[in-house]
């Protein structure tokens, strides 16, 4: 696949989903033009959930306020004059990595986005699973302890342990533990820099030699580990993609992971799962869109 053009812009919800899409559609509209009045056979969107996928409506997600029941699959097929196809952004980033990416050659895969929340999107079998009603995959929900940091609206999740809002908590944890007995961590030496700590910074001083920095993201990683086994004894994938901060950070987080794997999961199961980072990198949310246009040209959408 080759990406002939590429445009973006802010989204700018103030001006409605009415606003946002004539924007999509005359920008659009000028790419094919720049391509001899080109007309799509397919139109692909990655957003973000909720939404239905069948009937082609986002279902007020939570970046998008007032954007309910917004019907964008007949807004833009109307306006470009070819089928829409809409899917979830995890769902749809499976399927470029798969496709494209990482995932590449096997029929059974799991991708988990790891970014600045812990989503997923499923391939089994040599289709996107997308479940009922488009909630497959919704791993970060997923508690994996009694009490911690906070992801998915619940404390202990995967998204609270495995995502970047979810290190920078973990992080924040630690640093005031230490400060209230009388340390002074290089990492956050005093509670004013307390309000910038991020899961960025937490990586820069892991590189940069920073022993406590390390150690969180060794938490991240056990629990991430450990909702991999459940994922692996589960669905018997034969691969595990995760994007984002595990590409970054594997060296980290990597040791850790697979100490978990090794104690939860089953061992014929784990034996012929491979684990690796996202191939795609920052292009992947441009393949994600184009991946569901192909997609339903070959009858491989959910």
């Amino acid at each position: 696949m080759e990406i002939l053009s590429k445009s973006s812009f802010p989204t700018e919800s103030q001006t409605g989903p009415e606003g946002v899409l004539a924007r999509v559609v005359s920008t659009a509209r000028d790419a094919l033009a720049r391509h001899g009045d080109a007309v799509p056979e397919s139109i692909g969107v990655s957003c973000g959930g909720p939404l239905d996928s069948v009937k082609g409506l986002v279902l007020s997600p939570p970046n998008l306020p007032g954007w309910d029941r917004i019907p964008v699959v007949r807004i833009l097929s109307e306006g470009l004059g070819a089928p829409a196809h809409l899917q979830n952004d995890a769902n749809a980033c499976a399927l470029a990595e798969w496709k494209y990416g990482a995932g590449r050659g096997c029929r059974s895969m799991v991708f988990l986005t790891f970014g600045t929340g812990m989503g997923g999107g499923l391939i089994l079998d040599g289709r996107l699973y997308s479940g009922a009603n488009d909630m497959a995959g919704e791993v970060g929900h997923i508690r994996m302890a009694g009490d911690g940091p906070v992801g998915y609206g619940k404390k202990g999740s995967f998204e609270g342990f495995c995502s970047g809002g979810g290190i920078a908590q973990i992080a924040k944890a630690e640093v005031r533990r230490l400060l209230a007995a009388g340390g002074k961590p290089a990492l956050c030496p005093d509670e004013t820099a307390m309000a910038a700590l991020t899961a960025r910074h937490v990586g820069d001083a892991a590189r940069g030699g920073d022993v406590l920095a390390g150690e969180i993201l060794a938490t991240s990683g056990r629990y991430l580990g450990r909702a991999l086994a459940i994922l692996i004894d589960v669905l018997n994938p034969e691969r595990i993609v995760i994007g984002s901060i595990f590409g970054r950070c594997e060296e980290f987080l990597r040791p850790a992971m697979e100490e978990a794997i090794r104690a939860e999961a089953l061992p014929l199961a784990s034996s012929v799962c491979r684990i690796v980072p996202a191939g795609l990198g920052e292009a992947i949310g441009d393949y994600a869109a184009l991946s569901i246009a192909a997609a339903a040209g070959e009858g491989k959408s959910a």
